[in-house]
């Protein structure tokens, strides 16, 4: 697509990408001075990428993870000059619009090889131009988070260690479930995030759903048009509260509806959490999506 706000020779290409990455080793999506984060790295590669051909671009992702959360479905975008799109199609020169799917590829090309192809803990999985109005961050209708819990009753994997929590309690998985859908639907979730001033805590939340996989492993499905800050893991904390009998499958309504951030349960830690998927509208949707979203939430 082209960037609705250039004109003329300066218009802007858009492109859509697809991100993997162990967030293990990272402090969070978004850059922080001083510190390792998957945005950091990756727009340090775009850095080095087009050296000689700046501004150097930066992302907009569909939803900025914590610290060592991981992702297999992070949606970002990219928009990149003309200039930058014709460094990518050399050494034949860019001949028309329809190029710009080849600078997708050479784009995920280019930038496999400077985060690493052969072992690499953050991965572009795909990249493709954007349809018009696309927005990775506004556009999205939905994102869905899993969380993995191996609880006493389940066989310990060391090769899952990194995206799985080992808690030390056989956990009720038939409860937990009951629970987390008493908190479906718009409302108000304070009681469930951790505060940022001026940010809104309201989110209508359209699945949330728990079950023993066939190895044992407890694993949440979570998705809501959006998340606040901590939001996934404090509602994973409440369900394994009930599912050791802390609290009963009813609390977790009541202490939402308290609308106040509240110490009955333990935010459980990022290792365990992983962002699955992003959902989009098509076609003429998308802008309209992304102007709706901007839109503050309001009960």
């Amino acid at each position: 697509m082209t960037d609705g706000d250039a004109t003329g020779a300066e218009a802007a290409t858009r492109i859509r990408l697809g991100i993997a990455y162990d967030g293990s080793g990272f402090n969070g999506w978004s850059r922080q001075p001083g510190l390792r984060t998957v945005q950091g790295a990756l727009e340090e590669a775009l850095r080095t990428l087009f050296r000689r051909h700046e501004p150097a671009p930066t992302l907009t992702v569909a939803g900025r993870t914590d610290a060592g959360v991981h992702a297999l479905g992070q949606v970002a975008h990219v928009d990149l000059t003309p200039d930058q799109v014709d460094a990518l199609l050399r050494p034949r020169k860019r001949r028309n619009a329809a190029d710009d799917a080849d600078a997708a590829a050479a784009l995920r090309r280019r930038l496999t090889g400077i985060l690493g192809a052969a072992d690499s803990d953050v991965v572009i999985v795909s990249a493709q131009l954007a349809e018009p109005g696309f927005d990775a961050r506004f556009s999205a209708l939905w994102r869905r988070y899993e969380y993995r819990i191996a609880d006493a009753a389940a066989p310990k994997n060391p090769m899952a260690r990194s995206s799985t929590l080992w808690y030390p309690v056989v956990l009720n998985v038939e409860d937990m479930d009951a629970a987390a859908g008493t908190l479906l639907g718009l409302h108000d979730f304070a009681a469930y995030c951790k505060p940022r001033e001026g940010a809104t805590t309201i989110r209508t939340l359209q699945e949330f759903a728990w079950s023993r996989g066939a190895d044992g492993v407890l694993v949440a499905s979570v998705r809501a048009d959006a998340f606040c800050h901590s939001m996934v893991r404090a509602l994973v904390g409440a369900c394994v509260a009930v599912g050791e009998g802390k609290l009963a499958r009813e609390d977790l309504a009541l202490l939402r509806d308290v609308g106040a951030r509240t110490s009955a349960f333990k935010v459980m830690p990022a290792k365990g959490l992983t962002l699955m998927e992003v959902g989009y509208p098509h076609g003429a949707e998308l802008a309209a999506r992304a102007e709706q979203t901007r839109a503050r939430r309001v009960l």
